[in-house]
């Protein structure tokens, strides 16, 4: 994606979350679903530069679902450069998206995702002692990571209230910047209530596009260019008027 858009002479910035980097942040804190405060504050670095009079975002699964949110949360105060948005495979109803990967089909995927949020926590208490690992290995499910460690970490009573919280479906219906939802029905980590289509059927600047094939950010097509039909897709929807 990022190719495409610097090839079609935009500039590109490409943030890792919290602990994304392969360098573990300093904070206790991690990255979660729904921690716009850090969306919020690459853009003000971007726009702290004052090279940029546009600004336009680009998110997948976690990131789109944080872009959703960031953007009804902000409504009418939504930065004015800000201009479009597009995201792919959104989990836009977390705990019923958690439920889905949770199942025994997509076993392969949540035991990688658990293996890895595991290793980021072992990596944390280094830094952190008073962080409890000792339960860690008894927990089989991303529900059970959420509830024992994302949640309470993070200012969450529990797994439900951080779901409820940063589910992007609560905070869609107030997005005021042109947005495109691209969601594919054979998607394995989303569940039936990430496809809003009749709510959102109406909406003055919100797109849902519900495509049969494309898997969980998927959307390849076999063209001589070698570009995904994602990434001509979001960047001929941000090159429309």
């Amino acid at each position: 994606m990022a190719n495409v858009f610097f090839k079609n002479d935009f500039d590109v910035l490409a943030w890792n979350y919290r602990g994304c980097s392969e360098e573990m942040n300093h904070q206790l804190r991690f990255y979660h679903s729904g921690a716009t405060d850090d969306l919020d504050y690459v853009i003000k670095h971007v726009l702290s530069s004052g090279q940029y009079e546009a600004i336009h975002l680009i998110g997948f699964s976690l990131g789109g679902n944080l872009t959703l949110k960031y953007l009804g949360e902000q409504r009418d105060s939504v930065i004015a450069q800000l201009k479009k948005a597009v995201v792919f495979s959104v989990p836009m109803h977390l705990h019923s998206s958690c439920i889905q990967l949770s199942k025994p089909s997509n076993w392969i995927y949540s035991q990688r995702f658990l293996r890895s949020l595991k290793k980021k926590v072992i990596e944390k208490a280094k830094q952190y002692p008073e962080l409890d690992t000792r339960n860690l290995k008894n927990i089989n499910t991303l529900l059970e990571f959420d509830d024992q460690y994302t949640a309470p970490l993070h200012g969450f009573k529990d797994a439900l209230d951080y779901y409820t919280q940063s589910s992007s479906i609560h905070f869609v219906s107030n997005i005021k910047v042109p947005t495109l939802i691209v969601s594919a029905l054979n998607d394995p980590f989303l569940s039936s209530e990430c496809f809003p289509l009749k709510d959102l059927k109406n909406h003055p600047n919100v797109i849902f596009e519900a495509t049969p094939h494309g898997g969980h950010c998927g959307f390849v097509s076999f063209n001589e260019n070698g570009v995904y039909w994602s990434e001509q897709r979001a960047l001929n929807f941000i090159h429309s008027s």
